[in-house]
This record gives structure tokens, C-alpha cells and sequence, in this order.
């Protein structure tokens, strides 16, 4: 079993990736041929091709730099995945999916803006995420963290998420995969702060046609999962969490007032102590 910090590490490594990529799509002002260097003379194959190529080169130069790539002959292991007595409670696998289904969107968006159509940007933009997931973990193979079947799982999951709702716009209307995180600043690295985070999906009620118009399009019903006490070196009283919610429609809200950007991010991000839960802890 890896140590809290090992784990941390990797899920953290995957969550900067994703978060910085889509931070810099929903909020920057940039284009996207600025996002990865000036394209614009390279066909919309070349720089999907290119920019992979280049992922794959700057994770495996970390890697050997860093985070001991090449120091051991290739291991896997098995981790377990919500158990009461794992590493993170199951938090850290629904970090691997969320990350997978926030990079999956942020890239098809990436290559759209590159030409590609609708669908083919969702098909590349999931290839692209879960390859560079993969990769990722191959390389941790021959490393200190070694290769977690739980966690290519999770990344498979996450990844058809993203590309499924992109495809399929009903899903999409109806249907958000969100963290909510309310940090305590008691830790440097915010990506794995598991001990504040929440993992949710919500079902928004303007999705569907006789809720639209009604003032019950305005709220959403949620499910959750979140994690706390895994953070202690000696945890002594730990909990893993399910909860159902009731919240206010805050991407919808945003948008009608003009500003698509936040109403875009808080499509992926909910904000603490904007719904009302009712939880279960299920280590008691």
C-alpha cells in the first residue's frame, strides 16, 4: 500500500493538469493557439499530434527528473477502492475521475477551437486525456508510486463521462460532475486536500422540458461523496460520507445575468454552503 503522500502526489499531479489546462480555456483570454505556443501555420492534425507528443515528452523528462522514473523494474499494485481502511477513503479515485472528465472537456474544447468538429474534438479530447492519464501511470510503474489498476479504472471512467456528455448534449443539460472545496489553507497542496473536498454529481431540474420555465429549473438535486479524517498520519476517528442534496442552479443562474464564463466554471466547481445535504457516514 503507498504511503498518504505517495498517493497524494499522483492524484495532485493529475488534478494540476486538468484544473490549470481548463482554468486557462474558461477564464484566460487567450486563444487557443496562444494556450500552446503559435500553431497557426501547422494544420489542426499537426498540432494535434505535436501537442501530445509534447505532453508525453514533458511527463516522461519529469518524470525521470523528479519523480524517480527508471529507478526500479515496472510494478503494479492494488489499492482498493472506497474501503473504510484505505489510503484516502476512495477520495483519491474520484480525483482520477474528475480530473479525467475536467481534462476531457477542456481538450475537446482546445481542438475544436484548432477545426476540428463537435465530435470529433469530444472523440480526440477523451483519447488525448486518457492517453496522457495512461501514460502517466506506466511511467509511476517504474517508479516509487508504481502502476494502480483502481486508478486506470477511474481514469477510464471519468474520461467516458467527459466524452459521453460532450456527445450527447441531453446529458450534459441535465447532468454536472463537480468538486466542492472549501479550503483551510492548513496545506500547501490544495489539489489533494481531500480533508475539504467534496465530489458530486448534480441533476439539474432545468434540464428537463416541464421544469425549464417552472421556478424548480432554478434548483438541482445532488449526490455526493467525500472523506474526512484520512489526512491524519495516525487517523483515529475517520468518516466516508454519502449524502443526497437539494441546491440552487448556480450555472444557470450566472448565465442569465451575462456571465457565461462563471456560469461555465461552476458547471465543474460548486461552491461551499450553496445546497442543503443530508448525509451518511458510512463508518459508523
Amino acid at each position: 500500500m503507498r504511503t498518504v503522500a505517495q498517493v497524494r502526489g499522483r492524484t495532485g499531479r493529475l488534478k494540476r493538469a486538468a484544473v490549470g489546462l481548463a482554468l486557462l480555456v474558461w477564464l484566460g483570454p487567450v486563444s487557443a493557439d496562444e494556450l500552446l505556443g503559435t500553431f497557426s501555420a501547422l494544420t489542426k492534425e499537426e498540432k494535434l499530434l505535436y501537442s501530445n507528443l509534447a505532453i508525453a515528452g514533458a511527463i516522461t523528462a519529469w518524470g525521470f527528473a523528479n519523480w524517480d522514473y527508471g529507478d526500479r523494474s515496472p510494478r503494479a499494485k492494488n489499492e482498493g477502492w472506497f474501503g473504510r481502511n484505505t489510503k484516502e477513503g476512495g477520495a483519491d479515485k474520484l480525483g482520477h475521475a474528475y480530473s479525467s472528465y475536467a481534462f476531457t472537456h477542456a481538450l475537446a474544447w482546445l481542438y475544436e477551437e484548432w477545426g476540428y468538429e463537435s465530435a470529433e474534438a469530444a472523440g480526440f479530447g477523451a483519447l488525448s486525456a486518457l492517453g496522457v492519464q495512461t501514460f502517466m501511470e506506466l511511467g509511476d510503474s517504474f517508479s516509487r508510486f508504481g502502476l494502480s489498476y483502481e486508478d486506470l479504472v477511474m481514469n477510464a471512467v471519468g474520461t467516458a463521462f467527459g466524452f459521453v456528455s460532450l456527445r450527447y448534449p441531453e446529458i450534459s443539460r441535465k447532468l454536472d460532475f463537480r468538486i466542492e472545496y472549501a479550503p483551510a489553507f492548513d496545506t500547501a497542496d490544495v489539489f489533494t486536500d481531500y480533508e475539504h473536498q467534496k465530489y458530486l454529481l448534480a441533476l439539474k431540474l432545468d434540464g428537463f422540458e416541464t421544469l425549464e420555465r417552472s421556478p424548480l429549473g432554478y434548483l438541482e438535486l445532488q449526490l455526493g461523496y467525500y472523506t474526512r479524517g484520512y489526512s491524519d498520519p495516525a487517523p483515529a476517528l475517520t468518516e466516508r460520507n454519502v449524502y443526497v442534496g437539494v441546491g440552487l442552479n448556480l450555472s444557470r443562474i450566472f448565465r442569465e445575468l451575462g456571465w457565461k464564463k462563471t456560469a461555465t466554471v461552476l458547471r465543474y466547481y460548486q461552491p461551499p454552503y450553496t445546497s442543503l445535504q443530508l448525509r451518511n457516514d458510512l463508518n459508523r
